[in-house]
């Protein structure tokens, strides 16, 4: 076509742009993909809450279910020196502050001099009947060396703290973190004020978000 003057009309190119655009797009879409994949990996990062283990019944469940409570975790024996004042004083701090803001959380192991032999069934069976114990227990593990499991792996890792005999104790606030950990010769009554401080900062918080 002429224009008025005569000469050729010529229409803008579209194909500039678009050579363009298709990188853009790609670019665009690698940047969301990998601002997705920066954010999941902020959100996963472990706590003890993340983990799943197995419960005395032999059920695989996840320990996100005590996530906003305190928990005690202690590897427990039948057989142990400690076992009797252990188990007197755990289900005691159970019934006082449990369940909804707090628990023990029972791991049984054999590990050390061989004090807990029995099956998950006679284990349960025992301080059920007993100790009147109502607190959470699970299968039978190993809770230090190569063999044990993840869950105590990051209680270790979290603490330096690495069981070397039966019923040590690591205490988990509610977002999962740990915060402190104590041997076999440490009481449970010695622990109750680091619990108790927990559970009361839990119950003011809810107070101040009614």
């Amino acid at each position: 076509m002429l224009d008025p003057e005569g000469s050729v009309e010529h229409k803008p190119s579209s194909s500039f742009p678009k050579v363009f655009l298709i990188p853009l797009a790609m670019l665009l879409a690698i940047a969301a993909l990998l601002l997705l994949a920066f954010s999941a990996t902020q959100q996963k990062e472990p706590d003890f809450y993340t983990f799943k283990v197995v419960n005395i019944r032999g059920k695989l469940v996840s320990l996100e279910k005590y996530r906003g409570s305190v928990s005690l975790v202690v590897n427990v024996a039948s057989e142990c020196g400690y076992t009797d004042s252990h188990y007197k004083a755990l289900q005691q701090l159970q019934r006082d502050l449990g369940p909804y803001h707090f628990n023990v959380l029972a791991f049984p192991c054999n590990q050390f001099g061989q004090q807990e032999p029995d099956t998950n069934k006679e284990i349960e069976s025992f301080a059920r009947k007993t100790y009147g114990a109502s607190f959470p227990m699970f299968s039978k593990i190993a809770v230090s060396g190569a063999a044990a499991i993840p869950a105590f792996k990051y209680l270790i890792d979290s603490t330096g703290e690495e069981p070397t005999w039966n019923f040590w104790k690591y205490l988990v606030d509610p977002n999962g973190k740990v915060v402190k950990a104590w041997d076999s010769t440490v009481s449970v009554e010695e622990i109750r004020p680091y619990v108790t401080e927990l559970v009361r900062k839990i119950i003011l918080k809810k107070k101040d978000e009614l």
